[in-house]
């Protein structure tokens, strides 16, 4: 007689009928969330999970500000941009406080792929070319332009493996991996064979490629090249945005180059879907006489819970708070390094940070069966770890930012335990 099925077997086989296989799970064995509570996740059986790489509940999960915020304004109003209300001004104005002149005029949209795929619309608008530029390794978003634009996913399974004649791919800038190379001076060489470039799209620190960061003079060098031949800087800041980095609110600020357009996403509505387009007066008039209108973008709620999500992150100090903890963060993996052979980088800022795992720190073979066996085995010890990287071998760290200095001296130790070698 076939033994009952339990209430996770029975969710999997509704969700293997009712959604396409291209819908993953993260993790390796299937995890039954039933709460999530700051920088931790509940899952059914009891279990509690420090989740370190859910930057999308960037202030904590169901951070009670936040939460508040959201349903006192759905008990009011929800409309949308068609109408006059205060949220939707107060939330650009206080956004646009934030960041660099003339950064100013703001398009409010539900995700940072809407908002990736507006930005391109309007650098094509603006400037009347076609042809973008972006780093390999590079993911913007799952729309159909989008996955053109993203390395990650059409040099990945089910892609067509090569750009699109109007898509040029800068090297990535992965020190580790090429640390004798002028990464600078290659990007200026592919952008000087291009043609007409409408804008440079690129993310301060290279999330799907890896996490890995810019080196010093690399944007400078590229943004300016890339105006010089007509186009715009685009700065992705989906992942790395709103304080992460720990520095600075946008991480681009490191490299002392103001973008032409600035695109939020993920952390925004700490969970509630949000994206932005921050850009110039004059770019921004560039569609003309075309309306531009989002049903859901910008809407009393979003606003509501956006406003919610910049008060934490002042008011709880959590800019300077990554910044103290990935120090904290980076210094004890460092010392994991020094300890095991298999850790051959370690890299990142703030809470957006990644260590790359190798058999041979002469050959640099990757490690990804050993990344694999990792994640899992912290997973099966409380802590939720995630890899990234074309080689699939970095383990990426970036979690809600209301992380706690035990939470990461927890990790620490379990890594200490569970690293080979």
């Amino acid at each position: 007689m076939p033994s009952k099925m339990t209430e996770l077997d029975e969710l999997i086989e509704a969700r293997n009928r009712h959604t396409s296989k291209s819908l993953s799970l993260a993790h390796g064995a299937p995890i039954h969330i039933v709460r999530g509570e700051m920088q931790y996740l509940h899952s059914a059986d009891g279990s509690r999970y420090l989740d370190l790489v859910n930057n999308v509940c960037h202030v904590g999960h169901c951070h009670p500000h936040v939460v508040a915020a959201g349903q006192r304004q759905m008990a009011l109003l929800n409309t949308n941009s068609r109408y006059i209300y205060h949220g939707l001004t107060n939330y650009l104005s206080r956004l646009a406080s934030t960041l660099p002149p003339p950064l100013s005029v703001g398009f409010l949209v539900n995700s940072g792929s809407e908002a990736n795929e507006l930005a391109v619309r309007l650098a094509r608008s603006h400037t009347g070319a076609h042809d973008m530029v972006v780093a390999e390794g590079a993911y913007h978003g799952h729309t159909g332009m989008l996955i053109e634009l993203s390395p990650y996913k059409f040099r990945g399974p089910g892609g067509k493996g090569k750009p699109e004649p109007w898509v040029n791919v800068l090297p990535t800038p992965d020190a580790f991996r090429g640390d004798q190379r002028d990464f600078a001076a290659e990007a200026v060489r592919e952008i000087d064979e291009a043609g007409p470039i409408a804008a440079l799209m690129i993310e301060t620190m290279l999330s799907c490629a890896g996490q890995v960061p810019l080196p010093a003079g690399y944007l400078s060098s590229v943004a300016e090249r890339v105006r010089t031949a007509g186009g715009l800087y685009i700065a992705d800041e989906v992942q790395v945005g709103f304080g992460r980095v720990g520095s600075n609110m946008w991480a681009f600020e490191e490299h002392g180059v103001v973008p032409d357009m600035v695109v939020l996403g993920k952390p925004m509505g700490n969970g509630h879907p949000m994206g932005a387009v921050i850009t110039t007066p004059e770019i921004a008039a560039s569609f003309g006489e075309m309306e531009f209108f989002s049903t859901f973008g910008g809407n009393p709620v979003s606003c509501a819970i956006g406003m919610a999500v910049l008060d934490v992150i002042e008011l709880e100090g959590l800019i300077q708070r990554a910044d103290a903890l990935g120090e904290r963060f980076l210094s004890g993996l460092r010392e994991l390094q020094g300890r095991h052979e298999v850790i051959g980088d370690v890299r990142g800022r703030g809470l957006f940070l990644g260590f790359e795992l190798v058999r041979d720190r002469a050959t640099l073979e990757p490690a990804a069966a050993e990344a694999s066996a990792l994640i899992d085995a912290m997973r099966e010890n409380g802590v939720l770890l995630s890899s990234d990287g074309p080689l699939h071998n970095v383990i990426k760290i970036k979690p809600p930012m209301v992380l706690s200095e035990d939470d990461i001296d927890e990790t620490l130790s379990k890594l200490d335990h569970l690293l080979p070698g």
